[in-house]
C-alpha cells in the first residue's frame, strides 16, 4: 500500500478533492451543499492517494485569526489506514513557520486524533452543519 499525500491546485486534482468531500460531507453526513463550498479559492487543498486511487482529502486556509485546517475527509472504505493521520501531518507542514495560531473545528470523533498532533480542545461544544464540534488550538 503506498499513501501519498499531495498539495494540489490543478483543476482535475481539485475534481478529485471535491467528489471526496461531497461523499463524505453531504452524502454521508448530510450537510448542506450550500455550506460545502466555500473559501475554496483562498484554500490549499491536499489529495490523499492510496496506490493511485483518491481516498482522502483536506484543506487549510489563512483566516483574520490565523490559520484554519478544515475539511478533513476519509472514504469509508479507506478508513482507519493512516490517511487521516498523513492528511493532518501533510497539512501542518506546509502552514508557514512563523504562523502563530493554528485551529480547527473538529467533530466528536476525531478529537483524540488531534490532540495527537498538539491540538486542545478550547471552549464548549457546538453544532456546524447538524454536526457537534469542538475547536481545537494547536500549542506552538
Amino acid at each position: 500500500m503506498s499513501l501519498l499525500v499531495q498539495k494540489v491546485n490543478h483543476p482535475e486534482d481539485l475534481e478529485k478533492v471535491f467528489a471526496i468531500r461531497k461523499v463524505v460531507f453531504v452524502e454521508e453526513q448530510a450537510c448542506p451543499p450550500e455550506l460545502e463550498w466555500e473559501h475554496e479559492d483562498e484554500s490549499v487543498h491536499f489529495l490523499a492517494t492510496i496506490s493511485g486511487k483518491p481516498c482522502g482529502a483536506c484543506r487549510w486556509r489563512k483566516t483574520e485569526d490565523g490559520y484554519k485546517m478544515e475539511r478533513f475527509a476519509v472514504l469509508k472504505e479507506f478508513r482507519g489506514q493512516g490517511v487521516g493521520r498523513a492528511l493532518i501531518a501533510e497539512a501542518l507542514s506546509d502552514i508557514p513557520e512563523d504562523a502563530h495560531y493554528i485551529y480547527l473545528n473538529s467533530q466528536l470523533n476525531a478529537v483524540s486524533l488531534y490532540a495527537k498532533f498538539g491540538f486542545n480542545v478550547v471552549g464548549e461544544q457546538f453544532e456546524e452543519a447538524g454536526i457537534q464540534h469542538y475547536k481545537m488550538v494547536k500549542k506552538i
